[in-house]
């Protein structure tokens, strides 16, 4: 699967925010805790460089929790950044933000009263991939409706500024996407978790991927849901196999391989499948770019 998408929006979003940069104390990178190097966009570490940075693992609610504690280790032992498992949606996790937040921001803070200046609010931006559930953050930290949400990518169109208590202030950004995906593992993990649109996706590619990643690393959450007694070493033999339990079927009996495509990509994107992690920390031997 080919996936190259960065429209002209996003292109203008990345100067936005390399031009507000200047005004933040610490930026937010808001990831997918499912998916959580291949939701992290490249060219945000080009644009922030060594600004103090807090990650969120968002969707964690629909993560394996195993991983994802594992991953919170990995981003904190081996990047040293200050990781937090969050889902935004119950809110689990989200109080912590803001005293994180002005933890991070505090030699910058120090040296402001040092130089005479008020006290203020702790300027953060927050930047994630579409459909990553940054709005739906935003809302719940500002305790209002201020973002628009949407379960689909590119909902945010602008930038805005959101008061979070009186201890601090955000800026919302659009998600950004990176015009080429190298390794088509990331495409095909960022397809399944619903950050790039479903318009341009072709759903039985990617539900077959589904379904290969899931008979290697979650079998059993396979055949629990689609009460499957045995999983052939087809992975399209085993969307076959769902289709005709699930009843996606045309006249004649044959199995409408488009709906039940949709349908494996639905029930993962919803938890329904279980909390499955698609994406497992490096191991120590293997190489992480991380541009300082």
């Amino acid at each position: 699967m080919s996936i190259q998408w960065f429209p002209g929006h996003m292109a203008k979003a990345r100067r936005q925010i390399t031009e507000k940069l200047g005004l933040i104390d610490v930026v937010i990178e808001l990831l997918d805790a499912r998916l959580p190097l291949s939701s992290r966009n490249p060219m945000i570490d080009d644009i922030i460089k060594n600004k103090p940075r807090l990650i969120l693992l968002n969707k964690s609610d629909l993560s394996d929790k195993k991983v994802t504690d594992e991953w919170v280790h990995f981003f904190s032992k081996r990047l040293g950044f200050m990781a937090l498992p969050i889902d935004s949606l119950s809110g689990k996790g989200v109080s912590k933000i803001p005293a994180l937040c002005s933890g991070l921001a505090q030699p910058i803070m120090a040296k402001r009263s040092e130089k005479g200046m008020k006290p203020r609010a702790v300027r953060t931006m927050i930047l994630g991939i579409p459909n990553v559930g940054k709005s739906s953050l935003i809302n719940r930290l500002s305790k209002r409706n201020v973002a628009q949400t949407g379960d689909r990518p590119a909902v945010t169109k602008g930038q805005q500024w959101v008061k979070v208590g009186k201890s601090m202030e955000l800026l919302d950004t659009p998600g950004i996407l990176w015009p080429k995906f190298e390794d088509q593992e990331v495409g095909y993990r960022l397809a399944a978790s619903g950050a790039i649109k479903d318009e341009i996706l072709d759903y039985q590619d990617v539900a077959i991927y589904i379904c290969r990643f899931l008979m290697k690393h979650y079998p059993n959450h396979l055949m629990k849901r689609y009460r499957l007694h045995a999983l052939s070493d087809d992975p399209a033999e085993v969307l076959e196999q769902i289709g005709k339990n699930r009843g996606c079927l045309m006249p004649g009996g044959i199995i409408d391989f488009e709906k039940a495509s949709e349908l494996v990509l639905r029930e993962l994107r919803s938890g329904k499948l279980g909390r499955i992690s698609l994406e497992f920390p490096p191991q120590p031997l293997e190489e992480v770019e991380v541009n300082d």
